[in-house]
């Protein structure tokens, strides 16, 4: 069997897989009110997270016995032992516990392949709505819904009016900037919110031109979108202008640009006295 033949065989698994996970998710999201605890660091945590974690790691572990996973609600394995990885499955079982918790149904099941740093297979996974985004690198990226799949593009915006994506639960100053910027070279934009890993997935299928994520997100947040956003055309690049890598000592992603279009120059309207700005 070739490497793109397995990669295929694993796509169609991880996406039953999450699917499965979403199904345990809606359980809780659709019963009575639901608990919500705090983690060490202080952002929420339900049963979904949970029930959905337990599932994912019990399925990828008959899939692949042999293959490490880092989940969100894995405990903390040391980066002693992380890079002795060359692949593994970098998985948030409930992305947008806050969507989750408000009820607006913007959360996302991420489970992602990473190959040397790289994400090469990507599934994310809309339980409400049973929307998927699916990718494989070098081969391509999809958009399923009610057992319909095509292919998707990001479209190739060159100058004019542009959408952006902007986040359901964060923003700033920076991203203010960011647009004051854009709205000085380009004219008016036009903005697009949603919750979650959704945001990027805005950006590869073409509905929106670039995603500034100007503040901090984790490696298990965007990797599986990541990999959707790049075999789809686009790129998602930190401020030095090179592509988020994964299984990094620190957990944390730089801030970061989804791009629909990597050739235009979207670091030109980040602010120069941002901390790691060239």
């Amino acid at each position: 069997m070739s490497v793109n033949e397995e990669l295929l065989g694993h796509l169609e698994a991880v996406l039953t897989i999450a699917q499965d996970a979403g199904r345990r998710i809606l359980d809780v999201y659709d019963g009575p009110d639901f608990d919500v605890t705090a983690k060490g660091d202080g952002s929420p945590l339900t049963a979904a997270d949970q029930a959905a974690h337990e599932l994912i790691l019990e399925r990828l572990g008959a899939l692949q016995p042999e293959m490490p996973v880092l989940s969100e609600e894995s405990v903390d394995i040391d980066h002693a032992v992380r890079a002795t990885w060359s692949r593994f499955w970098l998985v948030d079982p409930l992305d947008g516990t806050k969507e989750f918790i408000k009820r607006n149904g913007e959360f996302t099941v991420n489970i992602a392949l990473i190959d040397q740093g790289r994400p090469v297979l990507g599934v994310v996974y809309v339980p409400v709505t049973g929307v998927a985004y699916l990718a494989l690198s070098g081969q391509g990226a999809w958009k399923q819904h009610d057992g319909r799949r095509e292919p998707i593009r990001v479209r190739g915006y060159s100058g004019g009016k542009a959408t952006v994506v902007a986040s359901r639960s964060h923003s700033g100053p920076e991203v203010d900037r960011f647009l004051a910027r854009l709205k000085a070279r380009e004219g008016d934009y036009e903005t697009a919110s949603m919750g979650s890993s959704l945001k990027l997935c805005l950006v590869a299928e073409g509905a929106a031109d670039v995603y500034p994520r100007l503040g901090l997100t984790s490696e298990w947040d965007t990797a599986a979108a990541h990999c959707v956003v790049e075999a789809a055309g686009g790129s998602v690049i930190d401020q030095d202008g090179a592509s988020l890598r994964y299984n990094k000592a620190d957990i944390l992603n730089p801030w970061f640009l989804t791009t629909g279009n990597p050739r235009y120059d979207w670091r030109a309207f980040l602010d120069p006295r941002q901390p790691g700005v060239a």
